[in-house]
């Protein structure tokens, strides 16, 4: 049994074939998928797509690039979405100094908005950060205790571990398997595997031999392989230990 802990099966990418992707993902052992919201338009979608199918599950939030259209109602409108029973997680929210399609201080107040949130609803969070891991690690620390997972990872070694001593899950994506990633899979070999999520963030990131195509969830199966080899452990270790982390996590159960 696997889980995709992140994807955005909501965007025009699945429009034509959504359903047969689904079924792709339950015929290769993916037993929950947990789809991410990416703005209040794409997180409403997410809700309708976990209300349609049983396994499917949202997260209620607002990317970083969108932070400059947020107002004063923001936070009321995530509140509403996110009281839903579908609804697991806020996220993802973090904070993006790559890009930079938002102000940087509007992404800091749209941040601490959205973890106010979780704290209020007793709701982890999906972790988008992007060249800002001190100012993301700093506001999340003020939040502290809190459940985060720190989706699609990376950033570097000295970032990990401070993410793991601050008691935060990691999640790596496909990305792991491309051929100068040697970095990402070193990250991979010393993250505990009871800290660890698989995630596919479909339609992004697809793996090695796909790059240029369109990422779906079954390729969580891919990526739970490459993380067994780089471990050096089974596959049934990585499906059963990840599974368990997110179930949990996600209070999917």
């Amino acid at each position: 049994m696997l889980i995709d802990t992140h994807c955005h099966l909501d965007f025009p990418d699945f429009d034509y074939d959504r359903e047969d992707v689904i079924q792709r993902a339950k015929s290769n052992g993916v037993a929950y998928i947990v789809n991410i919201g990416s703005s209040l338009e794409n997180s409403k979608k997410s809700l309708e797509l976990s209300q349609k199918y049983d396994f499917i599950y949202a997260s209620i939030g607002i990317h970083p690039h969108e932070a400059d259209k947020i107002n004063s109602q923001t936070k009321l409108d995530l509140k509403c979405l996110a009281e839903n029973q579908k609804v697991v997680a806020i996220g993802e929210v973090g904070l993006d100094y790559y890009k930079n399609y938002s102000l940087p201080k509007n992404q800091r107040q749209l941040f601490t908005i959205s973890l106010e949130l979780a704290k209020d609803l007793n709701l982890p969070v999906v972790i988008h950060t992007r060249l800002a891991e001190e100012d993301t690690l700093g506001i999340l620390k003020s939040f502290l205790p809190i459940k985060a997972v720190v989706h699609c990872f990376s950033a570097d070694e000295d970032f990990l571990k401070e993410c793991l001593e601050s008691g935060f899950f990691i999640s790596f994506t496909c990305n792991i398997t491309y051929k100068k990633a040697e970095n990402l899979r070193s990250l991979v070999k010393i993250t505990p595997l009871d800290r660890l999520f698989l995630e596919t963030d479909a339609p992004f990131l697809p793996p090695e031999g796909l790059r240029g195509k369109r990422n779906e969830p079954h390729a969580v199966r891919r990526l739970a392989e490459e993380i067994a080899r780089i471990k050096e452990i089974t596959f049934e270790e990585v499906a059963q230990s990840t599974t368990d982390n997110a179930i949990k996590f996600f209070n999917l159960i």
